[in-house]
């Protein structure tokens, strides 16, 4: 059986809890209104692409895969 992967999302909160800099810290750097994080902490709220990009250039952070992705699908034909 396949082991549960946990959300991004939940990912990135956990790093934001115990990472090296504060969420205040986070938010003054990257330009983040701070509700707007705090609200994403609670998992009351999204993210936009543009602050998710700040984020993880604040932090470091970048995104691999454990796989390739899977090919695309050819168009059917007639």
């Amino acid at each position: 059986m396949k082991a549960k992967r946990t959300k991004l999302s939940d990912q990135l909160r956990q790093l934001l809890d115990n990472g090296p800099r504060t969420r205040y810290r986070i938010a003054k750097e990257t330009g983040v209104d701070t509700a707007t994080l705090s609200r994403f902490m609670h998992g009351k709220g999204g993210l936009s692409t543009a602050a998710l990009d700040r984020i993880a250039d604040c932090l470091g952070l970048s995104f691999t895969t454990e796989s390739p992705p899977p090919a695309p699908k050819k168009p059917k034909g007639k």
